[in-house]
């Protein structure tokens, strides 16, 4: 196994393409060992092609099953061959949006038990023996519930593996913790590129949306240019669940969002490592001052 481990937490299948693809392509093809963890199958997801319209969530959860093929073919062009359904597929059942019936489902991930669904991800950690860990901040980026779920399972996660007296096999101590991040200035330059655009995607301003943060709480950019290409091919496997028309795309919501090479995160714990050059503002970072890490695995030893 590689020297280099990174493990991220996604909710769905189609998050860990949309938040963090191009990072994930980058270090997959830089001989890193990249670990996927989902929790859910993403059976309460809104279909938008007509021609998938018979997926749609039912009491079958055919669409669940239809998504597990997605995802796999969304990690193929990523160049990621080790991925897990948290628990197994289908163990915690996709939540809907916060306030929605399903969330009060018996098997819903929103429901799940934190320890339970926690001592699943240890076993993985202490396999896997991560340097990294990737997941959502505490409100899970924009607030869905699975997302907050998935950010509360990584973190009670991060620290039971770390506890000997914890389950078994061998504690493992996560060197570095941290959360997706979309900085607000990278958000304003991309609603105006959009609306130059000639696209059928619509346009809305950034202060009205639920996600973004303030460009000084990022602490790394990942400049992953080069694996564009397989974020959108990533993206494109999602095909109930993103519209594509690159370098744009969008959810059942047809809001643009441009599908960026240059990928943003903040250390919530774990000791920086130097700063490093940044990417460009025309390509999709924050610019200087580049007081920001380049890496996620700058200063581990």
């Amino acid at each position: 196994m590689s020297d280099r481990r990174l493990l991220l937490v996604h909710a769905h299948p189609d998050d860990e393409s949309i938040g963090t693809g191009a990072t994930m392509a980058k270090y997959a093809n830089e001989g890193a060992h990249v670990t996927l963890v989902t929790c859910t199958l993403g059976e309460e997801g809104e279909v938008i092609p007509a021609e998938l319209a018979h997926l749609a969530a039912d009491r079958d959860d055919t669409l669940g099953r239809h998504r597990i093929g997605e995802l796999e073919r969304a990690c193929e062009a990523l160049g990621v061959s080790d991925h897990r359904f948290l628990g197994g597929p289908g163990r915690w059942r996709d939540s809907g949006m916060m306030g929605v019936a399903s969330n009060d489902r018996t098997e819903a991930f929103w429901q799940a038990d934190l320890d339970e669904a926690a001592a699943e991800l240890v076993a993985i950690i202490r396999e896997v023996r991560p340097q990294v860990l990737v997941t959502y901040d505490e409100n899970g980026f924009y607030g869905h519930p699975d997302h907050i779920q998935a950010h509360r399972v990584a973190w009670r996660a991060s620290e039971l593996a770390a506890d000997p007296a914890f389950g078994s096999g061998e504690p493992w101590q996560i060197a570095k913790f941290y959360f997706t991040a979309l900085p607000k200035s990278v958000m304003r330059r991309q609603s105006e590129a959009l609306k130059e655009a000639e696209t059928e995607f619509a346009v809305e301003d950034v202060d009205d949306m639920p996600f973004g943060c303030p460009d000084d709480v990022v602490t790394t950019e990942i400049d992953a240019r080069p694996y564009v290409k397989h974020k959108l091919d990533a993206m494109r496997a999602h095909a109930t669940q993103i519209s594509v028309d690159a370098p744009w795309f969008a959810l059942s919501n047809n809001i643009g969002q441009e599908a960026f090479g240059v990928e943003h995160f903040v250390l919530r714990r774990g000791v920086p490592g130097p700063a490093g050059p940044g990417a460009p503002i025309e390509a999709g970072g924050i610019g200087e001052p580049y007081t920001r890490e380049n890496d996620l695995f700058a200063g581990i030893h």
